[in-house]
């Protein structure tokens, strides 16, 4: 007889895994992971920085009601992060204050001098900037693994190398087939990032247009050893770029790229990796001398870019979690707690309880009168 479960998490990422986490104590949980180990795919090769203003004002609550926990089980290294802007783009920063005006977000601006004393050798096509003061470094291996080990201590089964082969409801639950065993659940939660539409199509559930992009990281060593270890993660409020520092003469760039992909094993394009390096010399006189290492990742959106959160509309015990974009760290804790408290049919705990789950819910890309 196939074993059964209260319920079934599809991808083994930070999303998945903290909500099989979060269910854990209260229910019988299977994590599924296609491959060898969680986290290949998106979560492990992530450079993952809190700020409340990564993904605007709609995703904030649950960035800001992530840090206690992260920050209770040392995650959180303080960094500030500033976004940058050129001539042609200084009117993004007085957006993206307003935006935030009134949230609590510690935001100061600074004119040109002001950037130069965070980023000493910026060169004068930066004119200006926003101080987002109240960031940090995440050590996402650390927080993913102790996701995972609490998940285990709490009586979870974390199941690798079974990727869904065949899903189907009958009788009020899921029969699942996954990594050459069978078993059965009474919901399914469809956290499997780039692969979210598919997962929903074996389901019998209408996709809801997750794309895949994909995000390239570089690791550069510059000609000095006078990256101050306090440089802020270094934005463009236009978008092009991002770097921040990794030692004392090496960093970490991004060409922010966000290239359509099929959902599979993301590498790095030598023309991403050409982009990230051009754009830091353009805006800094460190002169890049070695490329140390190079990766790329997916980073999956819904079509507003908000996350998706909650049941099906019109499949039963079909639960989403997805789009996660490139929050999906810095929003897990409470993500993963207000998750666990609808699938379980409860109250949002205490210090979640003013997000609006609604707001994340997948009956927003449903036509009008569906479901």
């Amino acid at each position: 007889m196939a074993d059964h479960y209260d319920v079934a998490v599809v991808g083994a990422g930070i999303a998945g895994a903290g909500i099989a986490a979060a269910l854990a104590p209260q229910a019988r949980v299977l994590l599924l992971e296609a491959e060898g180990a969680p986290g290949y795919h998106a979560t492990g090769r992530s450079a993952a920085f809190w700020h409340e203003t990564l993904g605007g004002p709609l995703v904030q609550p649950l960035t800001r009601a992530s840090h206690p926990v992260l920050s209770a089980g040392g995650f959180l290294k303080p960094r500030v992060s500033l976004e940058v802007a050129e001539a042609g783009t200084v009117a993004l920063l007085d957006t993206m204050a307003a935006q935030f005006a009134g949230s609590g977000v510690r935001l100061l601006r600074l004119d040109q001098a002001g950037v130069r004393q965070w980023v000493p050798r910026a060169r004068p096509v930066l004119v200006a900037g926003l101080l987002e003061q109240d960031g940090a470094d995440i050590d996402v291996a650390g927080l993913h693994a102790s996701v995972l080990a609490s998940l285990r201590r709490a009586g979870g089964v974390l199941r690798t190398s079974a990727r869904l082969a065949a899903l189907g409801r009958s009788g009020g639950r899921w029969s699942i087939e996954a990594g050459e065993r069978a078993c059965t659940a009474d919901i399914v939660v469809n956290a499997a990032g780039a692969w979210a539409d598919q997962i929903a199509a074996m389901a019998g559930a209408a996709p809801i247009g997750i794309a895949p992009k994909r995000r390239t990281l570089v690791q550069v060593r510059v000609s000095t050893d006078d990256v101050p270890a306090d440089l802020p993660l270094v934005m463009d409020i236009a978008g092009r770029y991002y770097f921040r520092p990794e030692g004392a003469n090496r960093l970490w760039l991004c060409p922010h790229d966000e290239t359509p992909a099929d959902p599979g094993d993301a590498a790095p394009e030598d023309i991403d990796v050409a982009h990230a390096i051009d754009r830091f010399e353009t805006v800094t006189d460190w002169k890049v001398v070695a490329v140390e290492r190079k990766w790329a990742g997916l980073r999956s959106f819904a079509p507003d870019r908000l996350p998706v959160y909650g049941f099906d509309a019109a499949v039963p015990g079909f639960f989403w979690c997805a789009g996660q974009g490139g929050y999906g760290i810095q929003t897990a804790p409470a993500a993963s707690a207000m998750a666990a408290a609808m699938l379980l049919g409860r109250p949002l705990p205490a210090d979640i309880a003013t997000i609006d789950p609604q707001r994340y819910s997948p009956a927003r890309f449903c036509p009008a009168g569906a479901g």
